[in-house]
């Protein structure tokens, strides 16, 4: 199916499972698509949620990320055989596309904006604190990159920088209370079998190693900036630990995970300040089946420890989790057998946490299998698109070139609040204005940094929680004063009113 206007033809045999009326059109939120929910007024309850359509996708989505203008950002293995793009990267290059996602709408017009220098699948990628996008490694012949990448969306260019210490596949990287970025972890090699120990930090002046900080922490380690402006590794293997990035670095232990061992391609999630939640997951092998268990910890406490919250419905590996606009934690795809990449036992019903009750929701099912290599994000709309899966083909599946949203309960909850204007920045502790409508009955806002998702990980999406006085024509809100809370940036701004429905966000940068 060829789709118009500013789309590239994707010759697959896959089929678009919705009448996609233009790549452009049809997609304000109503007709049959109905992805968005009944934001103008309806009344219709869907308490599981809704899942759109499959939208075809130009290539597996394995690395995911959404930029300070709105756009997708995605890239997949070399040579996707799946686009007509108008030319095929060169060996140590890369597919990489903008997707745009209306709000309410489809994603259409894909542009092909490959990276001329570095093969940067499965690399880890965070933003600057002007809204760049940062990735660190990715693959080449002897397995891991040592190659940096820097992405500008303002005029879509790449710039090569300076290289890392060495070669990191699978690395990750995690924006620092000043902006300047921690690159950590990742192998060198195809087997796996020797990682890059050594973490560095890339600066404004380049590169800075933390040579006393040698430890080997695997591929992807899940990472957060902490309330005390060091590093916390909540996984994959049992001991948490804190990096200190001063100087040349040190490592010091917080708490051990009470799941016994590791949490390989589950997920983890800073769902509040210093607040910490770890799901699903199993053996490195795939040799015993996954967990449904989750635990959480908050590094606020004297002694932090992490405890058990209620499992899931399902275990799951390769899942997963976004924080969504309400704070609340969506939970999509993995598998729930042995083995570590096998859709015959894909979980395709979603589970939202709250972390209020620690309960866990099952919602709606999604129609594609999404196991490795999927990827999935939080919209400015409130929704949440779930992507990719593949590359390689999961046993007893495919390539999933496609994309499917899932529209959460809070949008079929009545009429949503308005932003008419706000701030494109704002200062550390700065009152701001914003202007609504519906300033008497909004309640709460949330503040929640954009994605960037590879490989059951987010590694830039953290939530703040923002307190609302209504004035004149609108609310005034005091934007987020400690960086170790809120590292610099673009974040989503949404405001919720008392049944819980969510504004569009409003993407605001602070400084």
């Amino acid at each position: 199916m060829a789709l118009r206007r500013n789309c590239l033809l994707f010759p697959s045999t896959l089929i678009l499972l919705s009448t996609l009326s233009a790549c452009g059109g049809g997609g304000g939120g109503g007709g049959s698509d109905n992805t968005l929910g009944p934001s103008s007024g309806g009344t219709s309850s869907k308490p599981m949620g809704q899942w759109s359509p499959v939208y075809e996708w130009p290539q597996v989505a394995i690395n995911l990320t959404l930029m300070p203008d709105g756009k997708l950002m995605s890239w997949s293995r070399l040579y996707d055989n799946h686009t007509t793009a108008p030319d095929q990267p060169g060996e140590e290059s890369a597919e990489v596309y903008l997707v745009d996602v209306p709000n309410g709408g489809i994603p259409t017009n894909f542009s092909y904006i490959p990276n001329p220098t570095t093969k940067i699948f499965c690399g880890g990628q965070t933003f600057l604190p002007d809204g760049r996008l940062f990735i660190a490694g990715g693959e080449n012949a002897e397995g891991g990159s040592d190659h940096a990448n820097i992405f500008d969306f303002r005029n879509n260019s790449w710039q090569r920088v300076a290289d890392m210490n060495g070669r990191r596949w699978y690395p990750t990287t995690t924006t620092l209370a000043n902006g300047d970025i921690l690159t950590l972890g990742g192998t060198m090699t195809f087997a796996g079998v020797e990682n890059n120990s050594v973490p560095q930090v890339w600066t404004t002046s380049g590169w800075r190693t933390l040579s006393s900080a040698n430890y080997d922490v695997g591929e992807y380690p899940r990472m957060h900036l902490a309330p005390n402006g060091q590093v916390f590794k909540s996984g994959i293997s049992p001991l948490s630990r804190y990096l200190d990035t001063s100087g040349t670095g040190n490592w010091t232990d917080v708490a051990t995970l009470n799941h016994a061992g590791y949490r390989s391609y589950g997920s983890s999630v800073m769902y509040g300040d210093g607040k910490v939640l770890v799901m699903g997951g199993g053996d490195i092998a795939g040799t015993e089946a996954p967990t449904n268990t989750a635990e959480i910890i908050d590094l606020y406490d004297a002694e932090p420890a992490w405890k058990f919250t209620k499992p899931m419905h399902i275990a799951r590996r390769q899942l997963n989790a976004t924080i969504m606009a309400d704070g609340k934690i969506l939970v999509t795809g993995g598998m729930s057998g042995t083995g570590t990449n096998d859709a015959s036992t894909a979980v395709l019903p979603a589970e939202m946490w709250d972390p209020e009750t620690g309960n866990w929701t099952l919602l709606a099912s999604m129609k594609i299998p999404r196991v490795y290599h999927s990827t999935a994000l939080l919209l400015p709309d409130g929704r949440i698109l779930s992507a990719g899966g593949g590359q390689p083909a999961a046993l007893n599946g495919v390539d999933n070139h496609n994309a499917e949203i899932f529209s959460p309960p809070y949008l079929f909850k009545g009429p949503r609040p308005v932003i008419t204007s706000a701030p494109q920045s704002v200062n550390y502790g700065q009152r701001f204005f914003v202007q609504t409508p519906d300033a008497g009955k909004v309640v709460k806002a949330t503040w929640i940094r954009l994605g960037s998702v590879t490989h059951a990980f987010n590694m830039n999406q953290r939530i703040n929680h923002l307190a609302v006085t209504p004035a004149t024509g609108g609310l005034n809100i005091v934007a987020p004063s400690d960086s170790n809370l809120t590292p610099p940036g673009h974040y989503m701004l949404f405001l919720l009113n008392d049944k819980g429905v969510p504004s569009i966000a409003r993407i605001i940068q602070i400084t």
